[in-house]
């Protein structure tokens, strides 16, 4: 009798994947012999081992970010898609780009930024960590991540436009946002989810219905696959999650008569068709002789012992302070030392464990008549594998700093350690470890072997990245005309920069004071917070201009509501000239007092009489607003003295205008 196997349509390779696929298979084909150039992909280029294998063995690296790669490399953007920064960076170091983004995704790369420059406040439905959610993010300055309703409900804010991953269930697009609905919030929706996503999704669904077991193909890591075998789970129960051949649960294949069969967008031909051939081959005949294996394999078990390594299911006989004992199900029952248990401060083992409680645990080793098990080396590869899914997501993960090596620190990830370069350990230069023991810091793994017991991280990178985002949020928000406050942070002979909340912009010395400064700390001091206006951005070039004195009236624009003719007023002397000295009434105003104005004696130098700083008291003759003209006199202010000849000097008075011009 021959069983039925059924395969879900739209099972395997979507258009993006193979797209990616033949882009890297098409760039290692056509690579000269004598091209020194590596060809890579950032980060995995689909997520199933056995194809990325295949191309790193014909010559396909992968690298974790696009500072890795060197001036001349060539990158291959898988069909996940990149942020905006990952362009910009790859034409700053000349590295050559093949754009392999799915169409779908690089759609909604265009619809975020351009919902975004109308005003809108982006919500992106998907898995935050997922680096096609991490790619449309990198394309717009301040979007909301949400992954459920809860999430959702979360945010409180209007004017939104809302987009989703397009692998995600569309139950979960359409409950988020019905959640923004319920809410009366005004939203704009464009459902992104690939058809071909919740073709295969549905397709998927509707194969479980039928069926007695649900075989799902696909690649660990990968998030669409996962979503297949949630689906199968909720409409068949004997459902089963493989990536190969050797992985197929051969009894329960055997015992069921109608298999169906759905695999994910990165899952090749070759493995589906290899894993149904191999199905179709399986008979229903010999289920006695088969139950009698089943038999022999159980008696068989109960008398060996586990080798050292092996992952053994148990129940827990007895739970002391000391140990617990735990029913192997073989002649033989494992102990589990308290020191191999991961205790907090004051737990116990019987805090832990009770009397029937199933347990899972790692043998460590079967001589001298025990079998002593351990939970603490079970968890370290459990937290291996979860370094391992952050390397290939660029997700972030948390440590703890426990000691300073030769050129770094060791950091504890739960129950594993790894390594940070003490030129990862920040984003400033770093002469010692010492004040970072004992600290936690959230790190990107940057290196990860797991066969060798090595990971390398970085918490330089998530400060970067953290300092981009603040750095795009503060260009995001920031329009010409706004008065912000800053930090003076350093000067130079031109001017001051001044941080604004993460980004330096340039405080032109002219744009100081309304007067003439020889130097910016005539009127500021380091560590000075100060309101600034912006005057000019340039995101693309990264600067930004802005000024300080406008915080005050252009003194010219009020002169009128503050002084008068006649009125005797203070000032510092400026600048002397033949004909007479300029005197700084305030910064931006300086009056002329000619020459003839400076004493009640004829004054042939006037520098016998006055000197530059000099402090004097002086009236105003006139004031020529439109022509932006103060005319002092000193000796009115000063005591009479002998009339001094009369005095007339045209060509002076006529240089002097020159000059105040």
């Amino acid at each position: 009798m021959k069983r039925e196997i059924i395969r879900a349509e739209n099972s395997g390779f979507c258009f993006g994947v193979k797209r990616a696929i033949e882009a890297a298979e098409k760039l290692i084909d056509e690579r000269s012999a004598d091209d020194k150039n590596e060809i890579y992909s950032c980060g995995p280029l689909i997520h199933n081992d056995i194809v990325t294998g295949e191309l790193e063995r014909k010559g396909l690296g992968i690298i974790t970010d696009i500072n890795d790669a060197k001036t001349g490399d060539k990158v291959i953007i898988r069909s996940h898609g990149e942020p905006k920064k990952f362009y910009d960076d790859a034409e700053r170091l000349g590295i050559k780009i093949i754009d392999a983004t799915c169409p779908f995704v690089k759609r909604i790369h265009n619809i975020a930024r351009d919902a975004e420059a109308d005003g809108k406040n982006v919500i992106i439905v998907g898995d935050k960590n997922h680096p096609e959610v991490i790619g449309i993010n990198g394309w717009c300055s301040n979007a909301y991540i949400v992954n459920s309703r809860e999430e959702a409900e979360k945010i409180d804010i209007d004017n939104l436009y809302i987009v989703a991953q397009t692998t995600i269930r569309k139950e979960l697009f359409d409950d988020v946002v019905a959640s923004f609905s319920e809410r009366g919030k005004n939203i704009i929706v464009n459902n992104t989810i690939c058809s071909a996503t919740s073709e295969r999704q549905n397709s998927c669904m509707q194969t479980a219905k039928s069926v007695d077991m649900m075989v799902v193909i696909g690649g660990k890591n990968s998030s669409n696959s996962r979503k297949l075998y949630e689906i199968s789970q909720k409409y068949c129960p004997k459902s089963f999650f493989i990536e190969k051949l050797q992985d197929l649960p051969l009894k329960e294949v055997e015992i069921c008569n109608k298999i169906g069969v759905a695999a994910g967008a990165s899952t090749p031909e070759s493995v589906i068709e290899e894993v149904i051939a191999n199905m179709s081959e399986m008979t229903l005949e010999n289920n006695e002789k088969n139950l009698m294996l089943d038999l022999m394999d159980e008696i068989e078990k109960s008398l060996r012992l586990p080798r050292s390594g092996e992952i053994v299911n148990g129940k827990v006989l007895q739970a002391t302070e000391k140990e617990v004992i735990v029913n192997l199900g073989c002649k033989k029952d494992g102990i589990i030392p308290r020191e191999e248990v991961s205790l907090e401060d004051g737990q116990k083992l019987t805090d832990l464990f009770k009397e029937g409680d199933d347990v899972q645990a790692k043998v460590l080793r079967t001589d001298d008549g025990e079998i002593i098990l351990s939970k603490k080396k079970l968890e370290i590869n459990a937290n291996w594998d979860e370094v391992v899914e952050a390397f290939e997501n660029k997700s972030v993960i948390n440590v703890k700093i426990t000691r300073a090596v030769n050129g770094g620190v060791i950091a504890a990830y739960k129950e594993m350690t790894g390594f940070i370069p003490l030129s990862q350990l920040s984003d400033k230069f770093v002469e010692t470890a010492d004040e970072f023991i004992g600290q936690a810091l959230d790190v990107k793994v940057n290196r990860v072997d797991k066969m060798k017991g090595r990971a390398v991280f970085s918490h330089k990178a998530v400060l970067a990245e953290e300092r981009a985002k603040k750095i795009a949020e503060i260009w995001g928000s920031l329009k010409v005309g706004d008065v912000i406050e800053g930090t003076v942070m350093r000067f130079t002979d031109y001017g001051a920069f001044v941080d604004i909340g993460g980004i330096d912009g340039l405080l032109h010395i002219s744009e100081i004071s309304w007067g003439k400064l020889r130097h910016p700390q005539e009127v500021l001091a380091i560590g000075d917070k100060i309101k600034v206006v912006v005057l000019q951005m340039n995101e693309e070039k990264g600067k930004i201009s802005l000024g300080y004195k406008q915080n005050q009236p252009e003194p010219w624009s009020v002169i009128n509501d503050k002084y008068e003719v006649g009125q005797i007023v203070k000032g510092t002397v400026v600048q002397i000239k033949e004909y007479g000295a300029f005197v700084e009434i305030e910064p931006g105003l300086d009056g002329l007092v000619h020459i003839s104005e400076i004493a009640h004696k004829r004054v042939t130098n006037i520098a016998d009489e006055i000197s530059v700083g000099q402090e004097v008291e002086a009236q105003i003759l006139e004031i020529d607003t439109e022509r932006k003209r103060i005319s002092l006199s000193i000796k009115a202010c000063l005591a009479p003295e002998e009339a001094p000849e009369a005095e007339e000097a045209p060509a002076e008075t006529e240089a002097a205008e020159e000059d105040a011009e």
